[in-house]
């Protein structure tokens, strides 16, 4: 790899906004025909870099080279004709139009007299459909199609206009294994055609599987660039957050040594679900809740994770069963009649359900209390500016500026944004869906201390994550959920990740035994 000249080669670039350098003195590469992945933390200045190289934002000093030859893209259209093509997280495609329609949106063929050849425009998507290994039917609309498909698609678009540099941005946040190792071979098809790929991506198990080369930025800086394969992943993390890490084996002492069940038994659960069901989302299911507490919530992709705590939290109606809040049989008629519990959901979709990015850090802290108290009782500003003030502290929230818009912080300072705005409410129970999704190591780590600090001063806590070592690291107790029922709910004592795989996997007469 050495031996090639780079396709992309920035020299000592510069990027800076209002109050930050966002990228101070890059240097970066990228080889044809190989995956280099782009690593650190939010903030590190990943999505400023990509910005830089597609035209988003122009640079205020140092070059940057397609091909040996210094380039000034000044949109992504400009980007696009010279060969460099994007796919973000958020699919940027329209449902509404068949797979032909979005493939060849702007780039149609046409007939001798000037109309679009929608035969021609088929037969090319179907070509392009089959080079990359895809059954799907380019007459189709792009709607009927799952995310994992729709994001394949946005791929051969971008690959559709003869791409050299291809650049995947956290392209595998809404995937399961099966979806992504689809997705994997097709990258590394394309990386045999000579298409250097520029990969996104906090799941570090999946940056050593893909890439080649990793580059890692830190405060706008770059790190190091190395070979994945001789770099340990430990030195990998350190390098990302510029010390060493022993924060999240903190935290599994923390959960293991607590000692919350000896006291379970003397007390009223917060929560009872008994028979809880909904048709369609989860079979009916048994659950108690107490405060003081860390439930996690361990399923696969589908296992009905997001429909229990839709359910317990008011947003959907449950079809069977009840719940018991304190011991009082509760109907919730929606998430506000949850609130007055003080029961609060954080939805595993901040950016649809969660995020107000137009409106200020302050705004989106007080925002669930406004509504508790209604809005012809308006919050005092000084009040306001007292809440924004103590959570930015408390929770080391960056930058420290209440008046800052929620679009411009980092992934991992937005979720301590929302965790702030439930905390604003005092609640007694708070479901977490996926909350450290899509974010670094670093402000993980702070996020689960923050959990684990909140049960120890006695909230309850309903903990949803994919990722099954995080659901180990921070419960107390687990329950399993498998094809939307649970399986199984057991006391955090040496649970490992294999053990709860296996009860996931298991057969029902295994579970019955």
């Amino acid at each position: 790899m050495n031996e090639k000249s780079p396709v992309v080669q920035l020299t000592d670039v510069s990027v800076g906004f209002p109050g930050v350098m966002a990228l101070d003195g890059v240097n970066f590469r990228l080889f044809p025909g190989e995956v280099h992945s782009l690593m650190g933390e939010n903030g590190a200045g990943k999505s400023t870099l990509i910005k830089a190289l597609t035209g988003v934002h122009p640079v205020d000093s140092g070059c940057i080279e397609l091909d040996g030859r210094r380039v000034a893209f000044h949109n992504t259209a400009a980007a696009q004709d010279a060969g460099i093509s994007t796919v973000y997280q958020e699919i940027n495609l329209l449902p509404n139009m068949s797979v032909t329609e979005n493939v060849m949106l702007g780039r149609e063929p046409r007939h001798r007299f000037g109309g679009i050849d929608w035969r021609s425009a088929r037969r090319r998507t179907a070509e392009l459909l089959a080079t990359l290994r895809l059954d799907i039917d380019p007459a189709s609309m792009l709607a009927d199609h799952s995310p994992a498909v729709q994001q394949l698609i946005a791929i051969a678009r971008a690959v559709s206009v003869r791409a050299k540099v291809l650049i995947l941005d956290e392209p595998t946040s809404s995937l399961d294994s099966d979806e992504v190792t689809e997705l994997f071979r097709i990258i590394v098809s394309l990386k045999a055609t000579g298409v250097a790929i520029l990969f996104v991506s906090h799941f570090i198990d999946q940056v050593y599987e893909i890439s080649d080369r990793l580059t890692v930025l830190r405060d706008g800086r770059v790190v190091g660039e190395y070979l994945t394969h001789e770099l340990l992943r430990i030195d990998l993390v350190q390098k990302m957050v510029g010390k060493e890490i022993s924060m999240l084996d903190g935290i599994r002492d923390r959960t293991e040594s607590n000692g919350i069940e000896d006291d379970l038994d003397a007390e009223e659960p917060f929560i009872t679900a008994i028979g809880l069901g909904r048709d369609g989302g989860i079979q009916p299911i048994d659950l108690t809740i107490y405060e003081g507490e860390i439930v996690g919530i361990a399923g696969l992709l589908g296992s009905g994770r997001t429909e229990l705590a839709r359910l317990i939290t008011g947003v959907d109606r449950p079809d069977t069963g009840q719940l018991l809040v304190a011991g009082k049989k509760e109907n919730f008629r929606g998430p506000r009649n949850a609130l007055k519990r003080r029961i609060a959901y954080a939805s595993e979709n901040r950016r649809g359900e969660g995020i107000m990015g137009d409106l200020t850090v302050r705004d989106n802290i007080t925002l669930a209390l406004q509504a508790d108290l209604g809005w012809l009782r308006r919050l005092p500003r000084q009040r306001q500016d007292e809440l924004a003030r103590s959570y930015i502290q408390a929770m080391n929230i960056k930058p420290p500026d209440p008046d800052a818009l929620m679009r411009t912080l980092s992934g991992g300072n937005q979720q301590k944004v929302l965790l702030a705005r439930w905390l604003a409410i005092a609640p007694r129970l708070l479901v977490l869906d996926e909350p450290t999704r899509g974010i670094d190591i670093g402000a993980k780590a702070e996020i689960q201390n923050l959990v684990t600090n909140l049960a120890e001063n006695g909230l309850a806590v309903v903990f949803i994550s994919a990722e099954l070592e995080e659901v180990v690291r921070i419960s107390n107790r687990i329950a399993i959920l498998r094809d939307r029922r649970k399986v199984g709910d057991l006391a955090n004592h040496d649970l490992t990740v294999d053990r709860l795989l296996a009860i996931i996997a298991e057969s029902d007469d295994d579970a019955a035994g």
